[in-house]
């Protein structure tokens, strides 16, 4: 099977929470199936919760598609990209799969330390998360420094409160517009004044 590194792996995720295992039990004999393009990825769900690959073409019991643009949404569980996917099927399994997708997480500082032991690999997991903060402070500053140059230094870009004032001043002239237009054909119309 091409794609049984991809089930080793998420049965390593689902096995490392355990409580993951108890949920998918409930769905033993089932197949879910993921499109990706171009690769379609299909599991059957054992009895005792862990998954096995199973051929792209057997029927699948729920399956969802997801345009390989949402991935890196995805990765970082924005809440709007889930909506973006497309499925159809068995809802409890679906929704099983979508519980599992946003509450399992790999416990890399246990992996770790069966290599380097559980204080190193602490402290690599830890560096790690700091380096992943440190990127994430960069790039935000990077964008708002360069947000204030485009609307400050050289401006291509608005400030929201310049477009508000004048989304403001064009509803204060349209309904300036409008009275003065009813004010003239008052007065272009005397008989109809009463």
């Amino acid at each position: 099977m091409l794609f049984q590194p991809t089930a080793a792996a998420l049965n390593h995720l689902l096995t490392q929470s355990g409580w993951a295992l108890q949920r998918l039990v409930v769905h033993a004999g089932k197949t879910a199936r993921f499109t990706i393009a171009p690769f379609v990825f299909s599991y059957n769900i054992q009895n005792d919760g862990t998954l096995r690959a199973s051929a792209a073409d057997v029927s699948a019991d729920a399956s969802c598609t997801i345009p390989p643009s949402l991935l890196p949404r995805l990765a970082v569980h924005d809440e709007t990209a889930f909506a973006q996917i497309e499925s159809c099927g068995d809802t409890a399994l679906l929704t099983e799969i979508f519980y599992l997708s946003r509450h399992l997480h790999w416990d890399a500082a246990e992996d770790l330390s069966r290599v380097t032991g559980d204080i190193a690999a602490e402290r690599i997991v830890q560096f790690a998360k700091t380096g992943q903060q440190y990127i994430h402070d960069t790039a935000f500053n990077l964008s708002q420094a360069l947000a204030e140059y485009w609307t400050e230094e050289y401006p291509l870009l608005t400030k929201s409160t310049h477009v508000a004032d004048f989304v403001q001043q064009t509803d204060k002239l349209r309904d300036d517009v409008a009275r003065l237009e009813q004010r003239i054909n008052r007065l272009s119309n005397p008989e109809n004044s009463c």
